[in-house]
């Protein structure tokens, strides 16, 4: 057979990706595992913009559309980014892909060259380097420490940048952490950036799941100076629990959007029609549903959180916001013979019939990651099958 090619050889399937099929797979079997692997929403799409998505079919709505996106999603897009973050685009600057995750491939494919520095904090979301890497960069992670809440201090971020730094990414909420900035955070980061000639992707996901009631300004509103090299990602997956539609977006200097765009078609082309009605609905509609889902994502925080702290070997920081906790379990490890969060994974796999994720990926061994979109009932189920399994051995 002929070789494949040595570009794939850098990257490795996700992690997370990987937990989850693991555990649908055995419930498929009929063994009774409690999934905590899977970060996406339990909650169901809202009724008015699965109603839209009908609208769309009814009209016939089943043709390509233009390759960035319909006018009417572009619309609620920018309608989205002026209401929510007052930031002023026009279509030439945003464009539609087909999930979040496809929104920051083809802005860093846009953007990096053979040997290019990309900047992460870590503990960093799994895709975020093997991304930096298919597109010819080189991942720099600058850990933030358990200590500080997994912020990332200005002062760490200005010594990681270098004259080879191309490209920065900064989360928050974050994935795996639910690490939050505040306000005044964003700014201090954001000025040790506009001293740098560098992109910023701001990864915008989970931007309303955050449980300190407060919506800070956004960077770029904060720092003018950047918009011209900052790429705002954001999907319609999390916040209005539309994982498998499949639609996510950039806000960018039009150069990038249209770079971005010429990538796409020679790619995926436009993504499916009926799904950019619905979005462009939750975009633009009524946004009362959100704050319910927060606060019930809250009380399983609060829950898991307590959970954990009980567990002698375990340590939690309370997340700020996101939907996943990130367990220091370094403490079990011995009695568990295991010697990182990925060989603890599998334990409690095994044993405690509970999928979550080790932290190797994540940029910690010491970790494991637990997401808590899923059912009470699941929670606390879990939670006692892990409890029962680490007290038992």
């Amino acid at each position: 057979m002929p070789s494949l090619s040595k570009r794939l050889g850098r990257v490795k399937p996700s992690s997370t990706m990987a937990m989850n099929a693991k555990v649908l797979e055995m419930q498929r079997q009929g063994v009774k595992v409690i999934g905590f692997a899977a970060g996406e929403p339990d909650f169901p799409t809202w009724w008015h913009v699965c109603e839209s998505a009908h609208d769309s079919i009814r009209r016939g709505e089943f043709r390509y559309t233009a390759v960035g996106g319909t006018p009417e999603l572009k619309q609620a897009i920018r309608t989205k980014l002026e209401r929510d973050n007052g930031l002023v685009y026009s279509d030439a600057e945003v464009i539609a892909s087909c999930g979040g995750k496809h929104s920051l491939y083809n802005a860093m494919q846009a953007i990096l060259d053979e040997g290019d520095e990309v900047v992460i904090p870590g503990p960093y979301w799994v895709s975020y380097p093997d991304m930096a890497a298919l597109s010819g960069g080189v991942a720099k992670i600058v850990p933030a420490s358990e200590q500080n809440g997994f912020l990332l201090r200005p002062e760490e971020l200005r010594a990681a940048l270098t004259e080879r730094t191309k490209l920065v990414i900064l989360n928050s909420p974050s994935n795996p952490t639910g690490a939050t900035y505040s306000e005044a955070q964003i700014a201090a980061l954001g000025k040790v950036l506009a001293e740098h000639s560098c992109w910023v992707i701001v990864d915008d996901v989970y931007e309303f799941i955050r449980y300190d009631g407060v919506k800070p300004k956004h960077l770029v509103a904060m720092e003018p100076s950047l918009r011209e090299r900052a790429i705002i990602c954001n999907s319609v997956s999390k916040t209005y629990a539309m994982t498998g539609w499949r639609i996510g977006y950039t806000a960018g200097p039009a150069a990038l959007v249209k770079a971005m765009t010429t990538l796409q078609s020679q790619s995926t082309s436009n993504p499916t029609s009926i799904a950019q009605a619905a979005a462009a609905t939750a975009l633009s509609g009524r946004q009362d549903e959100i704050e319910p889902m927060v606060a019930e994502f809250m009380k399983r925080r609060d829950y898991i959180c307590d959970r954990v702290d009980a567990i002698p070997g375990l340590h939690v920081s309370k997340p700020g916001g996101a939907f996943y906790v990130f367990i220091n379990g370094s403490g079990v490890f011995e009695k568990t013979k295991v010697s990182d969060g990925d060989g603890l994974a599998l334990k409690l796999l095994e044993g405690a019939r509970v999928g979550v994720v080790g932290g190797n990926d994540f940029g910690s061994k010491e970790h494991f990651r637990i997401s808590y979109a899923t059912s009470m009932e699941n929670i606390e189920l879990g939670m006692n099958n892990l409890e029962n399994y680490l007290k038992g051995l």
